[in-house]
C-alpha cells in the first residue's frame, strides 16, 4: 500500500509526462511564404510540399536545407501551414521545432527567411546557425 507522501509523488510524475508528451512540435509558414511555395509547386507540375531541414556546415555548425517534395518519406513529420504540407526528418525536428517560414523581398533580392526560436547564434555571412 502506498503511503500519502508516495501517492502524491507518483501522481506528480504522471502529470508532468502528461504535460511533456502533450507538448505539440510545429512548423509554420506565412501567407508570403505559402503563397511562394504554391506558384513553385503549380509551375513544376508535381510535388505534395516542401521539404525543411537542417544540414552540418559552415561557420556555425548547421544550415537550412529547403526541396519541394513528390513522396513523403515514412519517417517524416508532416505539419499543414495555410494549405501547404511542411515534411521535416525526425534528426532535424528539434532543431525546428516553433520555426516560422517567411518570404522577403529586400530590394532586389528575395528568399525564404527562417524565425527559428532554437537559434542561439548565426554566423556573420548568414548561411549557418547553432542552437
Amino acid at each position: 500500500m502506498l503511503s500519502k507522501l508516495q501517492l502524491q509523488i507518483t501522481k506528480k510524475s504522471i502529470q508532468r509526462n502528461k504535460r511533456s508528451k502533450d507538448k505539440t512540435m510545429a512548423i509554420t509558414l506565412t501567407d508570403k511564404a505559402a503563397a511562394h511555395i504554391n506558384r513553385n509547386l503549380e509551375k513544376r507540375g508535381k510535388g505534395c510540399g516542401l521539404r525543411l531541414g537542417v544540414r552540418t556546415t559552415g561557420c556555425s555548425g548547421l544550415a537550412y536545407q529547403l526541396e519541394y517534395v513528390d513522396e513523403a518519406a515514412s519517417e517524416d513529420t508532416m505539419f499543414e501551414s495555410h494549405g501547404i504540407k511542411v515534411f521535416v526528418d525526425p534528426k532535424s525536428l528539434a532543431y525546428l521545432d516553433g520555426t516560422e517560414l517567411d518570404f522577403v523581398r529586400e530590394g532586389l533580392n528575395e528568399g525564404f527567411k527562417f524565425q527559428n526560436p532554437n537559434v542561439k547564434d548565426e554566423c556573420g555571412c548568414g548561411e549557418s546557425f547553432r542552437v
